[in-house]
């Protein structure tokens, strides 16, 4: 048996057009679940009761649903009251929301590991709320969270596989194609 390079160079631009659809849904759910988890940390830590405990119910209820389940809800459930994405869209924003809730805890833990002095010295400088967040808790929270969000990337690179279920057909896709 000799090996057939004609295969290899067959293959190859379906592989390069996978690894591409993989990237983009790994890149773009990153972002959303940077940028969701940020704020259902944020609104965790509201003092109105009426804001925390449905963020904390939603979350909860996010992150002990399995990824798969969110990702049929999305891509076959959701288009019979509303909206309808494609493929590719449903994975971004079903990798990113489903993420997003465990970076909110990443965030929650770094926020509470922010020394209370430092919140009383904010105070201390009639700082606002927002300049507090801005200035001060958040950029010392970002230094103590950054290998914990890069682990959640990772993850969520190993789990991009599963947007090919809804046919988004990333280089695990493309290889059974």
């Amino acid at each position: 048996m000799n090996w057939e390079w004609d295969a290899v160079q067959d293959f190859m631009p379906l592989f390069w057009d996978g690894l591409w659809v993989t990237l983009k849904a790994t890149f773009w759910g990153t972002v959303i679940a940077f940028v969701l988890g940020l704020i259902w940390a944020i609104a965790q830590r509201s003092p109105f009761r009426w804001v925390r405990w449905p963020v904390n119910a939603i979350t909860e209820f996010i992150r002990n649903t399995p990824l798969l389940v969110q990702l049929f809800f999305l891509f076959y459930v959701l288009p019979e009251w509303g909206p309808s994405w494609s493929p590719l869209t449903t994975g971004i924003v079903g990798l990113g929301v489903h993420f997003s809730t465990y970076t909110a805890e990443v965030y929650r833990a770094g926020i509470e590991g922010v020394p209370v002095g430092q919140w009383e010295a904010a105070k201390a400088l009639s700082l606002s709320r927002v300049r507090t967040w801005a200035v001060v808790i958040l950029p010392q929270a970002i230094r103590r969270i950054t290998p914990a969000l890069g682990n959640y990337v990772i993850a969520m690179l190993k789990d991009s596989p599963m947007i090919a279920i809804i046919g988004a057909l990333d280089m695990l896709g493309q290889a059974e194609v």
